[in-house]
């Protein structure tokens, strides 16, 4: 009797996960957007997409850091089609930079409103737009409540949503699939390449739904996500298992 209750209660997780998007690939087949070890923290090692990420930035320089981190995923999301629309009441993002992660200027829309309310109203009407490959929203603070409506919008229209959490006030419980923070890492100098190399981040995923939380170090080389992994006083930098296609 206890076994069947164990088997039951397992196959009831199971199936949650999967109606949370977090779907396991066929056999033979590899499922990611090139995040390397980093997407398995989530369940069955897949990066919820049709789900809402927190991304908390108490800086300006993590805030700089965080839009080079969601531009690179952007890249991967934005290759089946589809535009992204980018909300905020002051737009910080420099447009012609979003080329250097493989992503046109012009499949970004732009929003400016003038209060953090009507950042979440435009928000969760946009997340209702199938078309779309995701929705970004620069917001200071956010409810509960209020994140709820939006894992609603999301569960029928299985966009993908991040929020940013500019210098928030406090964390509080929000429905978010997961709770990131990026922060700036020093570029490590190429021989024969003058200026500044390939953006670096320290990649914290500080809760995950059902998942890992854990601490990754991440370079942008040539169109993907690269994990970096010290040894010694060396950075070695290593080709992770699933890249983006």
């Amino acid at each position: 009797m206890e076994t069947s209750k164990k088997d039951i209660i397992n196959q009831l997780q199971k199936d949650i996960l999967l109606w949370q998007g977090f779907t396991p690939p066929p056999a033979g087949q590899v499922k990611g957007i090139g995040l390397g070890p980093l997407e398995d923290a989530f369940p069955n090692g897949v990066f919820p997409t049709g789900s809402i990420h927190e991304m908390i930035c108490p800086t300006p320089e993590q805030t700089a850091a965080t839009d080079g981190l969601i531009s690179g995923v952007l890249s991967t999301l934005m290759q089946q089609g589809g535009a992204c629309i980018w909300i905020s009441t002051s737009r910080r993002l420099f447009p012609p930079a979003l080329k250097a992660f493989s992503v046109t200027p012009d499949r970004i829309i732009f929003i400016d409103v003038q209060r953090d309310r009507d950042v979440l109203w435009a928000m969760e009407e946009a997340l209702k737009c199938e078309g779309l490959a995701a929705v970004v929203a620069e917001v200071r603070e956010i409810s509960f409540a209020q994140s709820r409506r939006l894992q609603l919008a999301v569960e029928d229209s299985k966009v993908t949503g991040f929020l940013l959490r500019n210098d928030p006030k406090k964390l509080g419980s929000t429905t978010c699939v997961a709770r990131w923070q990026v922060s700036p890492l020093p570029s490590k100098p190429e021989p024969g390449l003058p200026g500044v190399s390939f953006p670096r981040w320290q990649v914290d995923l500080l809760r995950v739904r059902n998942g890992n939380p854990g601490s990754w170090q991440l370079e942008w080389v040539e169109g993907k996500f690269v994990p970096i992994v010290e040894q010694g006083e060396e950075q070695l930098i290593m080709q992770p298992e699933r890249m983006a296609g």
